[in-house]
């Protein structure tokens, strides 16, 4: 996509500005709101929303920031909200244009909840969203083995004191830095994602075996040395990436080729 398409989505033949930040998109709340309501003036129809919906209006300042937006006239700043808050604000939206989004947003909550009274009913559910994007069952399987694997190691950092998304961003570069020699968003560049791009979704057998190898391996050292600190941590994510990284050289070795593909998997079915 050109530059300039990245930072616009369309809804009903109208453009939504958008900007990545916080390693996540931010939508310009004017856009959303004006694609779905027929208003001369959506500044002042916000406000009267707002007053509509106190509960909305009391937590509007923790889920929308002003970013610096490209505009016509140049770049100026603008309210934007993330995902989340974007669904927040369309729930105050008695509009019939925001009614679908609504049930959706209905039946998400449903899902969501039934899955928490049977966590198997997640594992089904991205199953059967693969199998629709096309991956074979053999991919399917490393892959959902993946996620557990990735689960157990974040609870285990979540337990030792590891909080912020830049903390776990961190960690996990370390395991991709030691077991590949790039980070997550150097791997990405290799394979031509975009940001909200999930890599694993992209990696091959092999990358994923020692993704899983790396993971598990930091998950060990860390319970066997009941690591507390982030430093330990952060060592312990470098000496488990180390080892599948070695596992890696020595495949790269046997085989004469790189582990490390440029390929999207199934790129021109899912992107």
């Amino acid at each position: 996509m050109p530059d300039k398409e990245k930072h616009l989505v369309i809804f009903e033949q109208k453009e939504i500005r958008r900007a990545w930040h916080n390693e996540r998109w931010y939508f310009v709340v004017e856009d959303v709101v004006q694609a779905l309501v027929d208003t001369p003036n959506i500044k002042d129809y916000i406000n009267k929303m707002r007053l509509r919906d106190p509960e909305l209006s009391k937590g509007y300042g923790q889920f929308v920031h002003i970013l610096d937006m490209k505009t016509k006239g140049g770049r100026q700043k603008m309210n934007c909200a993330d995902l989340a808050g974007i669904f927040r604000i369309i729930q105050s939206i008695p509009s019939p244009k925001a009614e679908p989004f609504k049930l959706w947003l209905a039946q998400v909550g449903k899902e969501r909840i039934d899955e928490i009274k049977d966590p198997e009913l997640a594992v089904n559910r991205a199953k059967a969203i693969y199998e629709r994007k096309g991956y074979p069952k053999d991919w399917i399987d490393k892959r959902m083995r993946g996620i557990a694997v990735r689960n157990t190691l974040t609870d285990e950092w979540k337990n030792r004191g590891v909080k912020e998304r830049s903390e776990f961003a961190i960690l996990t570069d370390e395991i991709y830095k030691g077991t590949f020699d790039l980070t997550a968003k150097e791997y990405k560049a290799v394979k031509s994602l975009d940001h909200e791009d999930n890599l694993r979704d992209h990696m091959e057998d092999l990358e994923l075996i020692l993704t899983m190898l790396g993971e598990a391996t930091t998950t060990g050292l860390t319970r066997t040395r009941d690591s507390k600190d982030f430093p330990s941590l952060k060592g312990d994510a470098h000496e488990g990436g180390e080892v599948s990284g070695r596992a890696r050289l020595d495949i790269e070795k046997r085989m004469g080729k790189k582990v490390t593909s440029g390929r999207n998997f199934l790129s021109s079915k899912i992107r």
